[in-house]
């Protein structure tokens, strides 16, 4: 079954095909994208030392052998001699072995046989499965990181059965995964959408306004706050179009479509490089089509 979004631009109100997803918008990252039999365990597993599909980080890459069908994630025993003290994450079942995650030093050397492939990556060389699954692993080992010491006092913690969460033994504070909600959205003036673009992000890349839930404010407020925080110009009739699970490291970004109401262009110059209108059929260098961003700039131009 064909998924449909309604969008409003200005007067004329379209169905335009967003792509063929079952129920519901099933975004690289989100649990629909993982590959089948896939299983999350409940908890952290242990590490029987056997076979297993390993998922190794260095930096904002993940570690894959290049195979005859594609880029494939290393399987067997661990492709590399652990750091002294090092434990690789246990997180998930797949194809009869554990699928377990490790954190390498940047400045460590590939191993043997194996090429770094960024998360970022604009060719997307790595199925939209695979990057899930590397995606899921890289925000369940940060998650394991941040929650190793109790942020009320200070003392090391210990996993609570069958869960993701952390129990204080002292005083007995739990913590679980946090999901930190991001409102992003597209904004349409006519035939042009307004993009920004960060100082950090390559030369000539735009995307869209986004930014953190801020206390005391719900989804639509944030989208409203941020156009006119990082553009200057204010909006209207804003409408829900998906959300996607973003683990760099945790996020989950809730997208939106608007129109323009007014305002002329003013950028932050501390967030903002430029900020500006683009044609539909004259648009820049965009974000990878794994990101909710690109999403919402695709379904608006189709």
């Amino acid at each position: 079954m064909e998924r449909y979004v309604s969008l409003t631009i200005g007067r004329a109100s379209c169905y335009e095909q967003a792509m063929a997803y079952p129920e519901h918008v099933n975004l690289p990252f989100n649990r629909q994208a993982l590959p089948p039999g896939f299983l999350l365990l409940p908890g952290p597993g242990s590490d029987d030392g056997g076979d297993a599909h390993w998922i190794l980080l260095q930096g904002g890459c993940v570690l894959v052998r290049e195979t005859a069908d594609g880029l494939q994630f290393p399987v067997g025993q661990a492709p590399l001699e652990l750091p002294s003290g090092s434990r690789p994450l246990t997180f998930a079942r797949w194809q009869g072995r554990p699928v377990k995650c490790l954190q390498i030093s940047a400045s460590a050397p590939l191993p043997a046989g194996l090429v770094a492939e960024p998360f970022n990556a604009f060719q997307e060389r790595l199925s939209t499965a695979l990057m899930s699954v590397a995606g899921l692993g890289k925000q369940l080992l940060h998650v394991d990181r941040l929650t190793g010491l109790c942020p009320r006092c200070g003392s090391p913690t210990s996993g609570i059965t069958e869960s993701w969460g952390k129990r204080c033994p002292v005083c007995r504070h739990e913590s679980y995964p946090p999901i930190h909600p991001c409102a992003i959205v597209l904004i349409r003036r006519d035939n042009q959408l307004l993009l920004i673009r960060k100082p950090e992000w390559a030369e000539g890349r735009y995307s869209l306004v986004a930014g953190f839930l801020d206390v005391g404010e719900s989804l639509e407020e944030c989208a409203i706050r941020e156009a006119r925080e990082e553009t200057g110009v204010t909006i209207r009739n804003l409408r829900y179009v998906a959300s996607q699970a973003w683990p760099f490291p945790s996020q989950l970004m809730v997208g939106f479509a608007a129109d323009y109401a007014d305002g002329d262009i003013a950028v932050d110059d501390s967030e903002i490089a430029d900020a500006r209108w683009f044609d539909v059929h004259d648009l820049p260098h965009l974000p990878s089509r794994r990101s909710i961003a690109r999403f919402l700039i695709d379904s608006s131009v189709a």
